[in-house]
Formats: C-alpha cells, sequence, structure tokens
C-alpha cells in the first residue's frame, strides 16, 4: 500500500492493475482492480469510500458520458466480487480527487471491497453503473443517518464482514450455487448467489476452520436460519427445526463434499 507508479506501464509491469487501459480490470467472473483518476464525471472520491462509475460509453477526451453502460465486462466483475466478497485492489491517479490522489502518477492504496452496485441516470442524461466500495478495514458506514423516536437523527453504523476464501467459492460452484437444504438457486444480473455457512463458526471463541469440510452452500433464507440457530444438523445430515424438534429436510451431499461430524455436532452444541 502506497506504492507509486509514474506511468501506466510501471504499474501493469507489476501486475498491480494489468491493463494499460481501463479503469476495471476483470471479467464477469470477477474484477480484480480499478484504477479512480478522475476518468468519468460521475465518480465520488471520499477517501476510505468511494462511488466508482463503471466502464463503457466515456469519451476519454472530453471525460463526458456518450452512451449508457451495460452490465457487462469489468461491471460485471464488480457486481461479482460483492456477490462473492472479494476485495478489489484500488490505484488512485493524479487526475482524481486532489484531497486522496498522489500529485503526479499514480499510487496503490490497498484493498477495498463492493457493498454495493445499482443502475442510475449519470450528469450526462445515460444510464451508467455505479459501485460502492469501502477500505477493507473500514466499518460499512451508511450514506443516511438513523431517525431515532424522538425526531433526532444520529449516526449510524453497520459492520458488515464479508468472508471469501477459495474454498467457499470451491463448495459454491460444487453445488452450482444450489441450497444443500432446499435446492434453491437464486439468480441475479451479476449472476447466480448463494451464501458460505460455516458450519463451526470461525474466530473465537469458536474457532472453526476455514476448511472444505466446515462449510455448506445454502441459500440466504436457510444460510440465516443456520446462523441464527433456526434450524441444525444432525449425524446423518438430516435438519431439524430448533423449536419443535421435528425433522424439517435433509443436507444434499456431493460424493466429493463431506462435513466432519465433529463440527456438525459443536454446532448443535450452541442451539439444542
Amino acid at each position: 500500500m502506497g506504492r507509486r507508479f509514474p506511468t501506466e506501464h510501471t504499474w501493469a509491469a507489476s501486475k498491480v492493475h494489468r491493463p494499460l487501459q481501463g479503469g476495471i480490470c476483470g471479467g464477469k467472473d470477477g474484477a480484480e482492480s480499478i484504477v479512480v483518476s478522475g476518468g468519468y464525471v460521475d465518480d465520488e472520491d471520499y477517501g476510505d469510500e468511494i462511488v466508482h462509475t463503471g466502464q463503457g460509453g466515456n469519451d476519454p477526451s472530453t471525460k463526458r458520458q456518450v452512451a449508457h453502460q451495460e452490465l457487462t465486462l469489468g461491471n460485471a466483475g464488480l457486481a461479482r466480487d460483492q456477490l462473492d466478497g472479494n476485495p478489489v485492489r484500488v490505484i488512485r491517479g493524479a487526475g482524481g480527487d486532489p484531497s486522496f490522489s498522489p500529485s503526479t502518477g499514480f499510487r496503490y492504496d490497498g484493498l477495498f471491497r463492493v457493498v454495493d452496485h445499482w443502475r442510475a441516470d449519470g450528469k450526462d442524461g445515460f444510464r451508467i453503473w455505479r459501485f460502492r466500495l469501502v477500505n477493507l478495514d473500514n466499518v460499512d458506514r451508511p450514506p443516511a443517518r438513523e431517525e431515532t423516536g424522538n425526531g433526532r437523527r444520529v449516526p449510524a453504523v453497520i459492520q458488515r464482514l464479508v468472508r471469501s476464501s477459495a474454498l467457499a467459492l470451491k463448495v459454491k460452484r460444487l453445488y452450482e450455487y444450489r441450497c444443500q437444504i432446499c435446492d434453491t438457486r437464486l439468480e441475479t444480473p451479476a449472476g447466480p448467489y448463494a451464501e458460505a455457512a460455516y458450519v463451526r463458526p470461525l474466530g473465537r471463541p469458536h474457532d472453526g476452520p476455514d476448511s472444505f469440510n466446515n462449510i455448506l452452500c445454502l441459500c440466504p433464507n436457510h444460510y440465516v436460519l443456520f446462523d441464527a440457530g433456526g434450524i441444525w444438523i444432525g449425524e446423518y445430515l438430516e435438519v431439524f427445526d430448533t423449536a419443535t424438534g421435528r425433522q424439517v429436510g435433509t443436507v444434499r451431499m456431493a460424493a466429493e463434499h463431506g462435513i466432519a461430524w465433529g463440527h456438525l455436532a459443536y454446532r448443535a452444541s450452541l442451539h439444542t
């Protein structure tokens, strides 16, 4: 972080951002880096938070939007990063907001995560894709302030930890993003979506491993039920309703995948 690059050729040689041109490096399977250098009139830079304009439809000589943008190529990649929780390298150039940009050349400013994306009408009247990125080490601060019951507005902070690992992605792809309990597959404009559920939770005091035999692929509904203790999984992969004790399903398991019984037993002990 903080490394300087005098030209595009030096950043490309270092592979921090591989293209010589283009603000987004990546495709529909995910974007790995972006350059923030004032190339789009709709860009907003707040330091630890960036509202980045997608690629496409831009006249580089005037920096004005002359055509609509589509959710393809690097734009689809950034949207995919939000779904998968993958971090993005951010490089700032001298043409960006002077409050946060280097005075000359380019600077690597660390890893950010995509926390939101949406389509909007840009300042030039064309449809653009916008991506909100937050520094990986920072909490996700919502753009608005929450109102209390007495009419006073108070600052609100959301702590949203997005865990992503190659193993979690491997499990999702193994099941083609279908829930192992209900077989639901959610489709979004950026592709299929599923949650990676850690059977023995990561971090203290549980100290669960980020391992293939500790991860399930679940739809958001069953992820929340499992994470909050509404359901638990038995030794033979039966799914039980915690409140009633009744079996409500069975976990589908691929031949090349398996969950360690010790992790299932630990999770069950938290809620039964």
